[in-house]
């Protein structure tokens, strides 16, 4: 009589069971149809005089009814994850036109100025904004003081270390801050325009103008 087999390949198709979760609900209806059909063989086999113990039918039983509902959980996560995407996409396609706070150490000079933004780690005691032009030759560097962790917005007004008015366009800044005589890591964010959105399998990416792609995690504030 195979009624150890039949046991053996119960206890196997369980953590198959286990294991589809992660899978498409068909798969976890196809393993869950064998369970059964396993289980009835089992039972019609079984030796009347060493019969199954009601526990460890029940054991079985209900480790098939929570790998059925982990299952359908699993489900309905996906179908979330996929209307939350498709929500994602909605709001990033809403962003084309606008300007945005988000990472790069680019900062555009207008008539009226430029405006940047430094991401402290942790409260800094002193913290300076050094600016450079397109060639690399450094023409600024803003002081800003004490800042506490976080965003530490700036305004340039387009002069150099002279007080000369600069020509408007393309610049870059880098960060320096320290507290108690040790460095403070910052992280310059620019203020762009977002140019276009891409939808792609882990969501959305914008393009801000000359600074490449974002995530939209990394976008801080919009304008």
């Amino acid at each position: 009589m195979a009624v150890s087999a039949v046991q053996t390949d119960t206890s196997s198709l369980l953590a198959s069971l286990s294991a589809s979760t992660g899978g498409s609900a068909s798969n976890a209806k196809a393993l869950s149809d064998r369970f059964l059909t396993l289980l009835v063989t089992q039972l019609k086999n079984q030796d009347p005089m060493n019969p199954m113990e009601n526990a460890e039918l029940t054991s079985q039983l209900a480790q098939l009814s929570t790998v059925e509902e982990i299952g359908k959980l699993n489900t309905s996560m996906t179908d979330f994850v996929t209307q939350f995407k498709a929500a994602q996409s909605l709001q990033a396609a809403s962003l084309v036109g606008r300007q945005v706070l988000t990472e790069g150490d680019g900062i555009q000079l207008s008539d009226q100025g430029g405006v940047g933004a430094v991401d402290l780690a942790a409260a800094a005691e002193r913290v300076s904004v050094n600016i450079y032009d397109a060639d690399g030759q450094w023409v600024r560097t803003l002081e800003l003081g004490a800042q506490p962790a976080g965003l530490a917005r700036f305004v340039w007004d387009g002069k150099d270390q002279f007080g000369n008015a600069l020509a408007t366009g393309g610049y870059v800044f880098g960060v320096s801050a320290s507290e108690a005589g040790e460095a403070v890591a910052g992280t310059a964010h620019t203020l762009a325009r977002v140019l276009s959105v891409t939808l792609n399998a882990d969501g959305a990416e914008v393009e801000v103008s000359g600074e490449g792609t974002r995530q939209l995690a990394q976008i801080r504030q919009i304008y």
